[in-house]
């Protein structure tokens, strides 16, 4: 692509200064080497040469960092896990349900801190998240939902009921019989932090290429070391991340791992004053509501409404083409969504239209590990949640200099487990591209 800025607003925004980073010219040798330039292989390679600035860590990445789920979804930084507290709890015991939930509340902290750390302004502003009960079944659901947390011992503060004129105070929305708040969730301008962390890790030593795509993880084992094939030549490495989220159907040895689901969005023109007093979100609090069909939104930084949802189909084979990225019905049924909830905004502009594939496991959760008699390390499979459970998910392993980071037991997990940043167990399964 010559130009990236159709492929979101968000990327929009950046503008038309971005230059790919050089690709591959040869064979290389590395100690990790990550295949992804999203956030999991951002956020891997940050961490990695935080703990160990002397590791020779390189992304690979087809296109340039953030061309994928990162630079496309909804923004919102949240501590939302696709499988709820309750189902961890009944599989892996209520203190793996807690710390898992402590551990998503403070990755949301965490990005903001690394944001400042690294000079990323990526409008970030924690607001939290309200869903909202706009029928009595959505409002049996809200209060199943609470009565799940009391039991589990989340406290009011972390997640509360608020009644309808308490809910019409945040989100003055149609039909709203009340709803329910958690403060756990920032919005962000995912583009500019995803080409932030880029130029994050590369001041911290990281090779980035991109342009660079891989056309085959090759196990180690036998006294052999991983390797990616590209076009360009081989990289080998002690450790070899596939970060590739949506994208891994591609790879014929995880085609069947992760299911690509397109999640596509809109947003209006920058809406006037007197549009934001009648809609609300003053702390630009992320939105929802309880209904089947996900929907997500947030206020901008510069004023608009980015709103998305499901509805477009599975293509067959788990086909990805920038063709999927547009559904003209689809886009329409969002923003009829949109007015059903807003009618005020029946004759705004819609200024932005755009989607992408988000990545679902078979078992819909997301897991992180490492195969250490092949070297092969994963992370992802993020169900729309993404934007911080790839913080907290970040895969690391011993490589030559023995750097073992965070290593965990990790109940029901698929390999051993480590994390850069947070030394809790938490269980390695993890809904909208938010």
């Amino acid at each position: 692509m010559d130009s990236y800025r159709s492929v979101s607003l968000w990327w929009d925004e950046l503008g038309n200064d971005i230059v790919p980073t050089s690709p591959l010219t040869g064979d290389l040798e590395v100690d990790v080497a990550i295949v992804g330039g999203g956030f999991s292989g951002l956020w891997t390679a940050r961490s990695l040469l935080s703990k160990d600035p002397s590791l020779r860590v390189a992304i690979l990445e087809k296109e340039v960092c953030g061309f994928g789920a990162s630079g496309r979804n909804g923004g919102w930084a949240s501590a939302l896990f696709a499988a709820s507290d309750a189902k961890l709890a009944r599989l892996h015991g209520i203190d793996a349900a807690l710390s898992m939930r402590r551990a998503m509340n403070d990755a949301v902290f965490e990005i903001e801190r690394a944001c400042k750390e690294d000079g990323i302004d990526c409008h970030f502003q924690r607001g939290g998240t309200i869903m909202l009960a706009r029928s009595t079944a959505q409002i049996a659901h809200c209060h199943e939902e609470l009565e799940e947390a009391r039991a589990l011992g989340i406290s009011e503060e972390d997640f509360h009921w608020l009644d309808a004129n308490e809910a019409e105070k945040r989100l003055n929305a149609t039909d709203i019989l009340g709803g329910t708040y958690n403060p756990h969730c920032a919005v962000i301008q995912p583009a500019l932090l995803a080409r932030g962390l880029k130029d994050s890790v590369v001041k911290r030593g990281g090779m980035v290429f991109e342009k660079t795509p891989a056309t085959e993880l090759v196990p180690g084992g036998n006294g052999q070391r991983p390797s990616i094939r590209t076009p360009f030549g081989v990289v080998k490495a002690d450790v070899v991340v596939r970060a590739t989220e949506g994208w891994t159907s591609q790879f014929k040895e995880s085609k069947r791992e992760i299911i690509p689901v397109y999640s596509l969005m809109i947003a209006t023109e920058p809406l006037n004053a007197e549009q934001w007093e009648r809609i609300g979100l003053r702390e630009r609090e992320t939105f929802a509501d309880h209904r089947h069909m996900v929907i997500y939104g947030q206020r901008t930084h510069d004023g608009r409404i980015a709103f998305g949802g499901r509805g477009a189909p599975y293509h067959f084979g788990s086909a990805i083409k920038p063709s999927f990225d547009r559904d003209a019905d689809v886009f329409e049924k969002i923003r009829s969504t949109l007015v059903e909830l807003f009618p005020s905004l029946s004759e705004t502009m819609i200024t932005h239209q755009w989607g992408g594939p988000l990545g679902i496991p078979r078992d819909w959760y997301s897991s992180v590990g490492l195969d250490r008699s092949t070297g092969l390390a994963w992370a992802g499979g993020y169900v729309g949640d993404g934007v911080t459970t790839t913080n907290l998910e970040v895969v690391s392993a011993d490589v030559e200099r023995n750097l073992l980071l965070v290593k965990g037991n990790v109940p029901g997990s698929r390999g051993s487990v480590v994390m850069v940043r947070n030394s809790v167990k938490v269980p390695s399964k993890a809904g909208g591209a938010k």
